[in-house]
């Protein structure tokens, strides 16, 4: 499968960045990282399967999403990488640094835990699914039909951002709704393995998001030995969008670290 990725390139010599959206996102949820970075790393951005205009597919795979941004690693000759990834992307970088270990200088986690979640996605869904995509006329109409489903402005706005009108002028997401909806328990679980990954690792945690417990600490040591972790406070699931310059803070001492 062939992403659909962008790169900003900074010189030959500089090492590589890798982001990785969330669910529902695409590339550019993490441009507020990609601009303070850029001039000091080779930024790669992809859009994950069933994201953004990546090829859809017939279920969503953790383990097929990280190795389709291995082989795109191996297609532009990038031999080692840092990874940085939100949520899913968080998962799919967690799978990436765990399978291909040598080709990852630093692992860094966003608000997620190597852990099988719970269903919190229904509000979600059924807003996205409200949406009657043959009728309306603009964004705002598709906010209204969403706003009975999914309460917080923001969450609408994130979601909208997807919303598009093709060439004959209908209306689509550029998200795979039903086949993500479809995938949604392999998306929030987790598979165990035995695997590890030793290098340098950061899990950064918004101090008012539950995605990140104590009770998680025991797994992730689990999986990476070496994982520090670094609590933003006043910040939520999105943090590196609530406090971007504390999130980007953070991420730059790490990526100074060298193992």
């Amino acid at each position: 499968m062939e992403l659909n990725y962008k790169i900003s390139k900074s010189q030959a010599s500089s090492p590589w960045l890798i982001l990785i959206h969330g669910l529902f996102g695409n590339a550019d949820n993490l441009a507020v990282i990609k601009r303070h970075f850029e001039s000091n790393f080779n930024i790669l951005s992809v859009d994950l399967p069933d994201h953004g205009e990546s090829p859809w597919t017939s279920a969503f795979s953790i383990e097929e999403a990280s190795e389709a941004i291995f082989n795109l690693m191996l297609s532009l000759n990038i031999e080692k990488s840092a990874v940085l990834g939100h949520s899913l992307g968080g998962k799919v970088a967690m799978k990436l640094a765990l399978n291909h270990g040598k080709n990852v200088s630093h692992l860094i986690v966003a608000d997620i835990a190597p852990v099988s979640y719970q269903h919190s996605h229904q509000a979600v869904f059924d807003g996205l699914n409200s949406v009657s995509l043959d009728t309306i006329k603009s964004r705002k109409e598709a906010e209204k039909e969403m706003a009975a489903h999914v309460k917080e402005p923001g969450v609408r706005q994130f979601l909208l951002k997807s919303l598009y009108q093709n060439d004959s002028g209908a209306w689509k997401w550029r998200f795979n709704v039903e086949g993500l909806i479809a995938s949604y328990s392999h998306i929030i679980d987790w598979e165990q393995t035995n695997q590890t990954f030793n290098g340098i690792t950061l899990f950064i945690k918004g101090s008012e998001s539950d995605y990140i417990t104590s009770a998680y600490r025991d797994e992730i040591s689990r999986y990476f030995p070496n994982a520090k972790a670094h609590i933003i406070e006043g910040t939520g699931h999105w943090l590196h969008a609530e406090k971007p310059a504390a999130f980007n803070s953070i991420v730059e001492r790490t990526l100074n670290k060298t193992s």
